[in-house]
């Protein structure tokens, strides 16, 4: 009976990620249903090997007898899943390690000053609001690299990285719209989501359309930073930003790493400056049905769990 579930769930999971409900309209409509589609075949995986692994490899269900074989996949597959996780976890903490033996700086209204960032004991007020960026100073780790970057790295709290090149780049008005830009990825703890999230697409690499919903969740983050930062600084300011830092070499990063910019395709670079110079849609224009649809499909995933106890 379990190796039924398993099958029955591997083939709910392929049909979920094959079928299309694309919403014209808004990124918010958007990230809902690409969110949906990434996540509900993979929790469906996990709670179907979980209820296996709970009803154990003796017994019987609906009159029919368990074995072995089920039993030793499903904790083949949460072990596997437990390996990942940790090997995930490990990278990045001690990415984050590397990024906390940087020195630190403190960033005033993104102006240069003869020459040199203001240290951090001459930096009043060192956790700034995200509205008043304008006013506040802004700490941060410095890179020596010669390749302009800015991130957020790290889980929860994570450390904002600049580049001494990116100092050099940009004016103190378009590294004050960066800077803005990452306080976003901040702001919806980016960092932290997308560490999960990167996880699951490890873990499922293999199913359907992964890599493709995984580059759509990628873009949809960035362009809601953007949408988030340009409600603060000058759009502009932004798009102008970006076109300097994608002309220039990229630092490949991890998926606790929230960058300004990363390697994209042209269409998904033009997707992105369209939406900033762009009038944003009114978010009142989405029916709330919608979005209890998208989420609706993620109630399936509980199914496996609901049979655990007919399993004698």
């Amino acid at each position: 009976m379990h190796v039924v579930m398993i099958i029955a769930a591997l083939g709910l999971a392929c049909w979920h990620r094959h079928t299309s409900y694309q919403l014209p309209g808004s990124w918010p409509r958007r990230w809902q249903q690409v969110l949906v589609q990434f996540l509900a075949p993979p929790l469906l995986l996990l709670t179907t090997a979980l209820a296996v692994l709970s009803m154990g490899p003796k017994g019987q269900m609906i009159g029919l007898r368990t074995d072995w074989l089920s039993y030793c996949l499903a904790l083949g597959f949460l072990g596997w899943a437990v390996v990942l996780w940790l090997k995930l976890a490990r990278l990045g903490w001690q990415s984050l390690q590397q990024v906390r033996s940087l020195p630190q700086i403190c960033l005033i209204n993104g102006q240069w000053q003869n020459g040199q960032w203001e240290r951090v004991e001459n930096c009043p007020g060192l956790t700034p609001t995200p509205e008043s960026l304008a006013t506040q100073p802004q700490l941060a780790r410095l890179l020596d690299t010669p390749i302009p970057f800015i991130a957020q790295i790290g889980f929860w709290q994570p450390e904002l990285v600049v580049s001494q090149a990116l100092l050099e780049t940009l004016s103190s008005e378009h590294l004050e719209a960066v800077i803005t830009h990452e306080q976003a990825h901040h702001h919806y703890r980016d960092t932290f989501w997308f560490f999960w999230l990167g996880w699951i697409h490890r873990i499922t690499a293999w199913l359907p359309n992964t890599e493709s919903l995984w580059q759509e969740l990628l873009s949809l983050r960035e362009i809601r930073a953007d949408h988030w930062a340009a409600k603060r600084v000058d759009a502009l300011l932004l798009a102008e930003s970006l076109l300097t830092m994608v002309s220039s070499p990229m630092i490949t990063t991890e998926n606790c790493c929230a960058p300004f910019s990363r390697p994209v395709a042209p269409s998904r670079f033009q997707e992105r400056i369209d939406a900033l110079l762009t009038e944003p849609e009114s978010a009142t224009g989405t029916s709330s049905w919608h979005y209890s649809w998208n989420w609706s499909w993620l109630l399936y995933v509980l199914l496996p769990l609901l049979v655990v106890p007919f399993h004698q």
